[in-house]
């Protein structure tokens, strides 16, 4: 005699799924920043909401890790100079897709980035991958210079049209 087993019920495909902590563009060594460090993760849509509560912040552009290599050497530092500068600032992690856009409002041009606001209002830009020594004099020059306007970013004049000629 045989028996017919059988099938295991699946679970509905579910369509109020929580979105994930990860965007597939992401590396893991950006992402450690957010799952281990508790920074947030930025966008355009996000990045009022975390300007509006206040403080010192750092805006966190990595890049692309294949064109900007050094952006992962950045992730790594940047939870040591918190540690450097305990409780002085928080971290938000800018999403790769939303670089560009969140970048242009505060003038940052190259990556990887590091953008200080202080109440929401730029303060300062650190770019690249630095020593140590120059970190910590850059960081804590940053955090004591006053909130000013952001720098305007070049473009080229290829692209617009110019009233000069």
């Amino acid at each position: 005699m045989t028996t017919a087993i059988a099938p295991v019920p699946q679970p509905a495909a579910s369509t109020d799924r929580p979105t994930p902590l990860r965007a597939p563009t992401e590396h893991a060594l950006v992402c450690r920043l957010a799952d281990q460090f508790g920074a947030d993760w930025i966008t355009p849509d996000t990045l009022a909401a975390f300007t509006v509560r206040g403080g010192d912040q750092v805006l966190f552009f990595s890049g692309d890790p294949v064109r900007f290599p050094e952006g992962l050497d950045v992730a790594v530092v940047l939870p040591e100079l918190q540690k450097a500068f305990p409780g002085r600032f928080s971290v938000g992690v800018v999403r790769r897709e939303g670089e560009d856009e969140v970048a242009r409002r505060y003038g940052a041009q190259r990556w990887p980035s590091l953008v200080f606001l202080r109440d929401g209002q730029y303060v300062a830009t650190v770019a690249g991958m630095l020593d140590w020594t120059d970190y910590v004099e850059q960081v804590g020059r940053a955090l004591a210079t006053p909130a000013s306007r952001p720098p305007i970013a070049l473009v080229s004049g290829h692209g617009a049209a110019s009233g000069c000629h």
